[in-house]
């Protein structure tokens, strides 16, 4: 059986600033934080997935960029897949998600993330340190 893929969105603005979305659901999450995105469709590339999600989720258009780090295990069965990106269009909204919040590189830890993207975040600070 073949995992389901996830992708998502690391949107970096020109500040360094990354956008973080408090989840809404499941109720188990619900609260947590994370970098947009979800599951990628049935003959759907990762990079389309993420741009049609960014617009379904957040309203923006995005330019989906360097890919952060390799498979990030979620849930069984499930592994996300993360992306450097920026904003083309629009500004982001909360469709979706409780809140969302441009986190400056003194503040990536000032919200909760959820476990499966910490370490993405902890990645993204190094790849962002080192430009």
């Amino acid at each position: 059986m073949s995992e389901i893929v996830v992708v998502a969105a690391v949107i970096v603005d020109q500040e360094g600033r990354v956008l973080a979305a408090q989840r809404a659901q499941p109720p188990a999450l619900a609260g947590g934080w994370e970098f947009p995105g979800g599951k990628v469709d049935p003959g759907e590339s990762e990079a389309v997935a993420l741009v049609r999600e960014c617009r379904e989720e957040l309203g923006v258009e995005i330019e989906v960029g360097e890919r952060v780090g390799g498979n990030w295990p979620l849930a069984e069965g499930y592994v996300m897949r993360a992306w450097l990106c920026s904003l083309i269009s629009g500004t982001p909204e909360a469709k979706e998600h409780l809140a969302l919040r441009w986190l400056g590189p003194d503040e990536y830890y000032d919200v909760p993330w959820l476990g499966a993207d910490l370490p993405v975040m902890k990645t993204v600070e190094n790849l962002l340190l080192r430009d």
